[in-house]
């Protein structure tokens, strides 16, 4: 006969069997933010993560947003479960307490952002900077670049005039010649390069990584993460298949954004996809970024990028 402690001590052991089993049960839809520039733009044309999850019973839906920082103020609202930015969007975002885990990231590609000027510019490099009007995306990956590229020439973020621009915005007054230079990525950096006579001054290269950091808001990952590891699986899928037929990639994200194939051709040349979990290093390159944001007064507090580590990579 079953005394009264066993039977108490089974009953937790299917309450607690019952509570694993509810947290790792599928979602009946997954929500997924992108912009139409990105890797999720490319993996919802392919339509390939929705043929899997259908498999299971699961319907992904798809929202755009026009830029990293509007996603994920969605990803906190929880309006979305999965974003993919750039490597400043986050820390803004973790700075503000949104509650999201590094799911993983894609290969370093620091030949895709770069301070640009006018092709018949005097200014010849970074230090010539000093005292001049420059274009970015505050808050943006470039930023970051922008920073760098400043203290490597001896210069700090004061000694420049940022004038802070979306995409849009920045690529007519550069046009225009209201901004001397113009801190971008690709495909952006690849347009006016092509249509605008942009001459590069310096690219990321030896200053920052640039990722695109894969997110998912923490509620989501934690109870679905069989779901969060079949995205992921399915981003380096489709990585795979990009980097070997960059014709056909081009030519699904020239439909997406309105730019010329030609345009989506050379920025894939320079930008190898992929998503990999996230490790030491790329969590020490990105405290590097908020570190850097938050002495030169872009980021209000210190940021612990490893309190957005998802748990499965705790163990």
């Amino acid at each position: 006969m079953q005394t009264k402690t066993s039977v108490l001590s089974a009953l937790a052991i299917s309450v607690g069997l019952f509570s694993a089993h509810a947290l790792a049960a599928s979602p009946e839809t997954v929500t997924v933010g992108y912009q139409k520039a990105n890797i999720f733009a490319l993996l919802k044309y392919r339509g390939t993560l929705d043929e899997t999850l259908k498999k299971e019973g699961i319907s992904v839906r798809w929202v755009e947003f026009p830029a990293g920082p509007q996603m994920l103020e969605g990803l906190n609202v929880g309006s979305i479960d999965l974003a993919a930015t750039g490597d400043a969007p986050p820390t803004f975002a973790q700075a503000a307490k949104a509650d999201l885990v590094y799911l993983g990231h894609s290969p370093a590609n620091p030949q895709t952002e770069a301070i640009v000027v006018p092709g018949n510019s005097p200014i010849k490099k970074v230090a010539d900077l000093k005292g001049k009007r420059v274009g970015l995306n505050k808050g943006s990956d470039v930023n970051y670049l922008l920073v760098k590229a400043l203290e490597e020439a001896g210069l700090t973020y004061k000694d420049v005039t940022p004038v802070y621009l979306p995409p849009a915005d920045a690529r007519a007054a550069f046009q225009k010649g209201a901004i001397d230079a113009w801190v971008i990525w690709d495909p952006y950096l690849a347009e006016v390069e092509a249509n605008a006579d942009a001459r590069e001054i310096r690219n990321a290269e030896g200053l920052a990584p640039h990722y695109t950091f894969y997110l998912a808001s923490r509620p989501f990952a934690e109870n679905h993460p069989e779901t969060a590891k079949q995205v992921i699986d399915e981003l380096s899928k489709l990585s795979d298949w990009a980097n070997q037929h960059q014709d056909e990639a081009a030519a699904i994200l020239a439909k997406s954004t309105g730019l010329e194939k030609s345009i989506w051709q050379t920025t894939l040349k320079r930008l190898p996809y992929g998503a990999s979990r996230m490790t030491a290093k790329v969590f020490d390159e990105q405290q590097a970024l908020a570190d850097t944001f938050t002495r030169v007064g872009l980021l209000p507090v210190k940021v612990d990028v490893r309190s957005a580590t998802w748990s499965l990579d705790k163990r």
